[in-house]
């Protein structure tokens, strides 16, 4: 579930965009516009960080004081990262979420390059350094977290007062879905891109289903025989694992041990292959009888043996955390590793968050979500890859649903995009982009592609 799951972030009265309407943007014409950058800090809360030159836009990262508690905001507060990629108020703004830590580095999705418009890229609660102290983890839950993103939204709707549109891949397209289930106003549109949708927990025979059917039968063959010679050869390969992690001051404590970790690795291993691979990477999956070395290597690239230890978990405490609390964590069968298996039920969540955390699942935070999609959506797209196992549950906006749509992108993977999709459901999908953002409607991106701020930060899509 590591690197596979990981592929899915006051005073006494708080003072600032709580409760105030939003106000249009200052014109842009005729008069000389005040600096963004002291615009946005004349917003009460919002705290500068830096700023890094790109051509054609103002790249800058702030603070922004939050309530721990959107219910009781006067119960403390935390200060969460945001990133501005500004172009100009009078352009359409995409606020970006990953659902973890924010990327400070100059990025830009795929819609704000459709629009060409600004980006507003905001850290989830509790990934650091967006984490109050001490931490109450009661407050990490989607309805707090989507609070973030409408206060945020309407403090800087005094300054960007266009249209917005809500975007993430992954867990930040779990994101963008939840926020506009609890804020459906705030966003013209959304558009999610491989976001899971587990609506029930304990029920996921669709993965089964996936499985049994992705690519090819000799490919599956061929990972499923690589991955039980993992098991196989275990003892060898878990003696060479312990190495490694005395060498690089790695441990195992929320794990258990290394010997479990390894197994979570290798539970991973047909996973996270389809999750970053193609088809045509199947070639390069070696034979059951290859060498150690060459089999220790392969599942060290397409799982990672850092992932379950303590250093590799630690940064994804609070995604572990609302997997086992509200989002639910995917489970399947896996016939073909019948008597190699030590340790049962251990691919799950609570057993990758340390113990003094207390978690308690919320069966219907998901069934909520999925039924608000399905009857009262509006203005939402969603974008899968065929072969990306994530996909297997997906969102599904239903006969109450207006405007909305759900695309798949041939042989795709957890990086499925727009740009992906056949070219008449590209066009058809860049346009409906377009009109939600209010500018004229193509069937291509209004901006020019820029290689280094169009980059897919695949560190986002875990999920």
């Amino acid at each position: 579930m590591g690197k596979a799951l990981r592929w899915l972030l006051s005073l006494v009265i708080i003072v600032g965009a709580v409760g105030a309407a939003p106000a249009a943007a200052a014109p842009t014409t005729g008069t000389a516009e005040p600096d963004i950058k002291e615009r946005v800090l004349a917003i009460r809360g919002m705290s500068f960080v830096e700023e890094q030159p790109y051509d054609g836009y103002r790249f800058l990262v702030f603070t922004y004081q939050q309530p721990v508690d959107h219910r009781h905001p006067s119960k403390g507060t935390f200060k969460q990262r945001f990133t501005l990629l500004h172009k100009a108020t009078d352009r359409p703004t995409v606020f970006f979420t990953s659902g973890y830590n924010v990327n400070t580095t100059p990025r830009r999705s795929e819609p704000t390059q459709i629009v060409d418009g600004n980006q507003v890229s905001m850290e989830y609660r509790f990934f650091t350094p967006s984490r109050p102290q001490p931490a109450d983890w009661s407050k990490l839950d989607i309805w707090q977290a989507a609070s973030d993103q409408h206060r945020l939204y309407r403090a800087l709707h005094r300054v960007y007062g266009k249209k917005w549109l809500a975007t993430g891949g992954s867990k930040g397209g779990m994101t963008a879905t939840y926020y506009r289930r609890f804020y459906p106003d705030d966003m013209a549109g959304t558009i999610a891109y491989v976001a899971p949708n587990d609506v029930v927990n304990k029920e996921d025979s669709a993965y089964d289903r996936f499985f049994a059917g992705v690519g090819t039968a000799e490919c599956r063959t061929k990972l499923n025989a690589v991955q039980r010679e993992a098991l196989v050869r275990r003892d060898e390969i878990v003696a060479r694992y312990e190495k490694w992690a005395d060498a690089e001051k790695q441990t195992f404590t929320v794990v258990g041990s290394a010997d479990k970790a390894y197994e979570n690795v290798v539970l991973d291993l047909v996973w996270a292959f389809w999750q970053y691979h193609l088809l045509k990477d199947c070639a390069d999956v070696p034979a059951a009888t290859a060498s150690t070395d060459e089999l220790y290597t392969f599942i060290d690239d397409i799982s990672g043996f850092s992932a379950y230890t303590d250093q590799g978990l630690e940064t994804y405490t609070p995604y572990y955390y609302q997997a086992g609390t509200e989002l639910g964590a995917p489970t399947f069968e896996t016939p073909h590793l019948d008597g190699l298996l030590r340790y049962p039920g251990i691919y799950n969540p609570r057993n990758y968050v340390p113990r003094d955390i207390p978690m308690r699942f919320k069966a219907g935070a998901m069934r909520d979500v999925d039924r608000w999609v399905r009857h009262d959506a509006k203005r939402m797209l969603f974008v899968y890859g065929e072969n990306d196992p994530w996909g297997a549950e997906p969102f599904r906006p239903g006969k109450g649903a207006r405007d909305s749509y759900v695309y798949t992108a041939p042989g795709g993977n957890h990086g499925a995009n727009i740009a992906q999709l056949t070219p008449a459901e590209k066009a058809k999908a860049t346009a409906a982009v377009q009109k939600w953002a209010g500018v004229p409607t193509s069937s291509k991106p209004l901006a020019p592609h820029d290689k280094k701020l169009d980059r897919q930060d695949t560190s986002t899509l875990r999920p």
